[in-house]
């Protein structure tokens, strides 16, 4: 297995150089040359076998030599050891036909953890072997930022730093990336929303010269490790369901489009999936670019559901690519347009592409809230405002085939917006109960690629 750049003018990697890399020299997202196929008997044979045991089968054949069969099998097991639930993430019915998928078992309550706990054993044994010291830079719009940091906290030669928007991810969220004492890792408030944030990773991944310098190195969803360890979770998802012998859809609340991307994946793999459904609130360029073909950004305006308050979708290039027959300079132009700030339009073929691969829906900050009360109401489940937004979407998708939206966070993560809408607040669970008596460590910066920079040379030398 080779990886490619969805720009086309990077080096072909393998597993290892590509999980390293993060980001291609080229500005480019990596993508596998292509998407090993799983026979029905393989998909079926799946059913009954722990979570890591499935983790192990499916990513398999992306990892080439990287790692044997048995230290990819110990990783993964270190990785899910912390996660409270022991299927890691298990399905609860909602409705007829409509199943929750609970991603929030981790160590830090999202799905991110399924990922990032992962890549965390994934770099520490990689730079064991090989030694050397990595700094890892990554954006979040909220979870992706304590996810890294709770997987990175302690590794010896790693050096964290997590940019978040000033004022706009939730109490908790910012807490559980500010409290953490450990010395190699490191919160940066960046003045700005997470677009401005991301900006500011892809422009030091681009800066060739300081990337090289600090031995740069990603983990936000741009990273393929990433993408890579969220596809099992719909294999997994689907065989409860009786896949491959019964067909399934699953709605994906996303902003940064890297999680229904896996969907994506599995689907190419072989899954049968019959509708991915990209659930988005009111920031919703992922709707709209479906819709009309105009991928035009128009302003991130905060929500209740903040961690999906992005307009530039990184990970929708690599869907983009296959939708240009994965032609790179075509998608290099685009990513040109967009960059000049003025969006880009979707070609007739590639837009008809992308509709028979996604379907998608959106939901209001009203009916966001109407739906975690309702749902409450009639169930006593308490969703997250992501979850939710998903909820609503499936919702209008509900039919004969089940339905699987992923709830892709705790929702005590979001207490002020869960109590609004029942009128009782969600409680932390144990391992976080002092969260709020924790003293902060935090660097508060300008959206300034210059002193961020600096920030991270000194910090990472001191």
């Amino acid at each position: 297995m080779q990886y490619i750049s969805t720009r086309g003018a990077a080096p072909v990697l393998e597993f290892e150089a590509t999980m390293r890399a993060g980001l291609a020299r080229d500005g480019g997202l990596y993508v596998p040359d292509h998407f090993p196929p799983l026979t029905q008997v393989e998909i079926a044979s799946l059913a009954g076998l722990s979570y890591e045991d499935q983790a192990a089968a499916i990513m398999r054949p992306f990892i080439g030599d990287s790692f044997t069969d048995d230290a990819f099998r110990a990783l993964i097991g270190r990785a899910y050891a912390a996660f409270s639930h022991p299927a890691r993430a298990p399905l609860k019915q909602l409705a007829a036909n409509h199943f929750l998928l609970e991603l929030f078992h981790g160590p830090t309550l999202a799905f991110k953890d399924f990922a990032m706990q992962l890549i965390g054993q994934l770099f520490e044994a990689s730079l064991a072997r090989s030694g050397g010291r990595v700094t890892i830079v990554g954006a979040t719009s909220g979870d992706t930022g304590s996810a890294a940091i709770e997987a990175f906290r302690g590794v010896a030669n790693v050096d964290v730093f997590i940019l978040y928007p000033h004022g706009r991810v939730s109490e908790v969220q910012r807490r559980q990336m500010t409290t953490p004492d450990d010395s190699n890792v490191h919160a940066l408030a960046i003045d700005g929303d997470f677009d401005t944030c991301q900006a500011l990773v892809k422009d030091m991944f681009n800066d060739l010269a300081f990337r090289d310098a600090v031995g740069l190195a990603g983990v936000n969803s741009i990273n393929w490790a990433r993408v890579l360890a969220q596809v099992v979770y719909f294999f997994s998802a689907a065989v409860s369901l009786g896949a491959p012998h019964r067909p399934v859809s699953f709605t994906v609340p996303t902003g940064n489009f890297g999680d229904i991307f896996a969907g994506y994946v599995a689907r190419a793999m072989g899954l049968p999936i019959e509708r991915l459904v990209i659930a988005t609130n009111h920031n919703d360029i992922l709707h709209r670019a479906l819709s009309s073909g105009a991928y035009l950004p128009d302003g991130v305006k905060p929500s209740i559901s903040p961690s999906m308050d992005i307009q530039v979708s990184s990970n929708f290039e690599r869907a983009l690519f296959d939708a240009h027959g994965r032609d790179g300079r075509a998608v290099a132009q685009l990513m040109a347009e967009l960059k000049g700030g003025g969006g880009f339009h979707i070609s007739q073929g590639a837009l008809e592409f992308l509709r028979e691969a996604f379907v998608s829906g959106r939901a209001s900050e009203d009916e966001t809230r109407a739906t975690i009360a309702r749902i409450f109401q009639e169930t006593g489940e308490v969703l997250c405002p992501h979850t939710a937004v998903g909820v609503h979407v499936a919702e209008g998708f509900v039919s004969a085939t089940p339905m699987i939206t992923l709830a892709t966070a705790h929702p005590a993560k979001f207490p002020d917006a869960v109590e609004a809408a029942i009128g009782a607040r969600p409680g932390l669970p144990a391992h976080m109960a002092d969260l709020f008596e924790r003293p902060e460590r935090v660097a508060r910066l300008p959206n300034d690629l210059g002193a961020v920079q600096a920030h991270i040379r000194a910090a990472g030398a001191a």
